[in-house]
């Protein structure tokens, strides 16, 4: 976990100012998204989960809640979130979304034709399922 806030914590450097270099074939990261979230693990130690998904036309994930914050980064197509009491959020390849702990969803891929895939960040206590699902 030290490795990941250090790594963390350097990019956040290196994104908040402008490189001060003249050498070109540094890789530069760049700052995709940036959100203030609630409910974040507070034990000694955390799970951290990398997963991945792909949604053909049309599929749908289960209607389900987070115990803690997802973080979706979309690679293809587009993904669909539509979350309780709340407007659907659209989310484009190259784009990120963070979606709130306890709040029951349901994500898609609306497309007729085009496949979506995301990659999914979630950090959570040791031994939490990724999702409870809903009925």
């Amino acid at each position: 976990m030290r490795t990941i806030i250090g790594l963390a914590l350097m990019l956040a450097s290196t994104t908040s100012a402008p490189a001060q270099t003249s050498e070109s074939n540094l890789a530069k990261p760049n700052l995709l998204l940036q959100e203030l979230v609630t409910g974040m693990p507070k034990g000694d130690k955390q799970a951290v989960r990398v997963l991945t998904a792909t949604f053909r036309p049309g599929d749908k994930t289960v209607y389900h809640t987070h115990r803690f914050p997802v973080t979706v980064y979309v690679l293809e197509g587009a993904f669909t979130l539509e979350l309780d009491g709340r407007a659907p959020i659209v989310v484009k390849a190259g784009e990120a979304l963070v979606e709130p702990p306890h709040v029951p969803m349901t994500g898609y891929n609306r497309s007729t034709s085009e496949v979506t895939k995301v990659v999914i960040f979630y950090v959570s206590d040791p031994e939490t399922p990724f999702l409870d699902a809903h009925h």
